[in-house]
């Protein structure tokens, strides 16, 4: 199929993402209080943490962080469905997929309560990573996969890179 009758599936791989990021948020929300944590290794916990920066928690003192992150976020969603609806390999598609439905997910927070909901927490003796949520795996998962499609391209075509054959 081409890339204009199948940048739908990828869209509904991003809804996807949504509905779990917001399921798992809702979850987290009915049972847990704010701080709360509960111990599942010696390494991760769950906890209840709210977030006004961006993905862990990075910026989250800006005042203006939650008007200026919703924008970023939409303009970014834009974006990524006209890249979607050009086409490319899976993995790319499937990079771009994974963070727009991470970015739809936290947007969705930041709109609905003013700032995202973090529930995931790796931590060892007195170190803590700052807490996150589904979405902010996605995005970095999708970083992570159009980081690779960069360097598969670049593989197949070292011309087009500065890298002339030998």
């Amino acid at each position: 199929m081409s890339p204009s009758r199948t940048w739908w599936i990828w869209v509904l791989v991003s809804l996807a993402v949504v509905a779990l990021d917001q399921l798992t948020k809702l979850a987290i929300q009915a049972r847990f209080l704010p701080a709360t944590q509960l111990v599942i290794t010696d390494f991760f916990s769950l906890t209840l943490a709210f977030n006004t920066g961006m993905a862990f928690s990075l910026g989250r003192d800006v005042a203006a962080s939650r008007y200026l992150l919703s924008a970023v976020a939409v303009a970014a969603a834009v974006i990524i469905v006209w890249l979607l609806r050009r086409g490319g390999d899976r993995w790319y598609c499937a990079g771009l997929a994974l963070i727009l439905g991470g970015a739809i997910g936290n947007l969705m927070d930041r709109i609905a309560l003013g700032h995202v909901v973090d529930f995931l927490l790796f931590h060892w003796r007195d170190w803590y990573y700052p807490a996150f949520n589904v979405a902010d795996s996605a995005i970095t998962v999708g970083a992570a996969l159009l980081i690779i499609d960069a360097f598969r391209q670049r593989g197949r075509n070292p011309e087009r890179h500065g890298h002339p054959s030998r």
